[in-house]
């Protein structure tokens, strides 16, 4: 599932050992002339916190000390970034070698501080080919400015559900792949139950629904928000007009803004058995792979499906993309063991049986090229859509910044507001964002 959306809460023991003051301690230094085939614990710290998933990784541990028998890892689970992020300024004995993030928001500053060690002289020596290893995407989203400070530990893809009895009924053969198909369908799916009531939306496009939020969609235009100088460009990038004007015209086609957002405020939580397509108040739903697994253990009482999610009209031969996300894992840079913690750090990003286990168990994307192709896979079409997205070579993710995610929430911020009617002025609304977004990044830089 979406690990941004697990609650989590500060295990007790990192709290006791006093990682949790504020303020910018300067780190220990860390050391890469440890032995990795000498006797070593290691401690790794993570954020899984369901059973399923912790017995997952757990499993994963065990593998690697079968493997390396000289490596003691010491897991400990349900660690938010905030502590990590703590730990590390804190440096010690008592902060983590190898650390995992659900999160690639803060890669930019894991690289940029340090915080992270450069992963690339530990792939020289051991000679893993990371092009060959991982797709670009993933590679993207795990470097800032040419540092490779983490790598990818599964991924997910983002798609789009639908409701294939649904779409029968409306005499729709196939899912839309284009954003004027999109508006078409989602029109003639939305079937009104009063006046300012609905019984089903075709796609409720407003931007606080579940994943919904405003850059995963935006991904389908591919759009640029950095230019070379690390300069926010939302304002001159052509797609940032388009992408309001068609996700307005959706609101339109079904209803309009408000009446939506009032049928949406009667849906049920997102992983509950109230979840709007699986109750289905929708009749599409952008989503992760996650989903697909839950709709089997709910015995959804509809025939369903996942497809790419449209790409826009001028833009058809990139259809078939889609926004990635996932989790990363990296080497601390106070860790006196980076030779043993990158041991680990390879085998779980690397080693093909690993990863497609690790996929396999908690239903995430594959993250390597080869577990992509491995017999060993789930093989389930639906689930594999996803893993078509990923290779996609139109797909995107978030570019890396020195502020984390602080930009994603501004633009998110500002699409809220573009919704509801807010910005009367696209254009200059734009640039003030662009101004907010700089101004933050040049912040984090001083």
């Amino acid at each position: 599932m979406p690990r941004w959306r697990i609650r989590t809460r500060v295990p007790v023991a990192l709290a006791a050992a006093g990682l949790l003051l504020s303020g910018c301690a300067n780190p220990s230094t860390g050391s890469a002339d440890d032995d990795p085939t000498k006797p070593v614990t290691l401690k790794f710290w993570h954020g899984w916190s369901a059973p399923g998933e912790v017995k997952a990784i757990n499993e994963s541990i065990e593998r690697f000390e079968k493997l390396h028998p000289n490596i003691d890892v010491k897991a400990t689970g349900n660690v938010p970034d905030s502590t990590i992020n703590q730990a590390l300024r804190a440096g010690g004995g008592e902060a983590p070698d190898v650390v995992v993030s659900f999160t690639t928001n803060n890669v930019g500053q894991y690289c940029d501080s340090g915080m992270w060690v450069d992963l690339d002289p530990f792939m020289k020596k051991t000679g893993l080919n990371k092009k060959k290893t991982f797709p670009k995407t993933l590679l993207d989203y795990t470097s800032y400015q040419g540092t490779q400070c983490a790598l990818p530990l599964l991924a997910d893809a983002y798609g789009m559900y639908y409701n294939k009895d649904a779409f029968a009924d409306a005499g729709i053969p196939r899912p839309p792949r284009t954003v004027s198909e999109l508006k078409a369908a989602a029109k003639k799916l939305t079937v009104r139950s009063g006046k300012d009531s609905y019984e089903r939306v075709g796609y409720m496009p407003n931007f606080r629904l579940y994943q919904g939020s405003a850059d995963r969609l935006f991904a389908q235009w591919g759009p640029r928000y950095f230019d070379a100088d690390g300069k926010s460009r939302l304002a001159r990038e052509p797609a940032s007009y388009d992408y309001f004007k068609t996700t307005n015209e959706l609101l339109d086609a079904q209803g309009g803004f408000k009446d939506l957002e009032k049928f949406r405020s009667t849906f049920g939580d997102e992983m509950s058995s109230q979840n709007a397509f699986l109750t289905q108040k929708v009749a599409m739903l952008l989503d992760g792979e996650w989903r697909g697994l839950m709709l089997k253990d709910a015995k959804a009482k509809f025939d369903w499906d996942v497809a790419p999610l449209p790409v826009p009209d001028d833009q058809a031969e990139a259809y078939g993309r889609g926004f990635i996300t996932g989790t990363v894992a990296g080497i601390a840079h106070s860790s006196k063991h980076q030779n043993a913690a990158w041991e680990l750090v390879r085998f779980l990003t690397a080693d093909t049986d690993q990863v497609v286990n690790f996929a396999n168990a908690i239903h995430n994307v594959p993250s390597t090229f080869a577990a992509l192709k491995s017999p060993k896979l789930d093989a389930d079409p639906k689930f594999r859509t996803f893993f078509k997205i990923l290779q996609s070579e139109h797909s995107q993710a978030m570019p890396p910044s020195v502020n984390g995610g602080a930009y994603i929430v501004s633009f998110g911020d500002f699409a809220y507001s573009v919704e509801a009617g807010h910005e009367k002025n696209l254009r200059e609304g734009l640039k003030k964002l662009d101004d907010q977004i700089d101004a933050d990044n040049l912040q984090s830089e001083n």
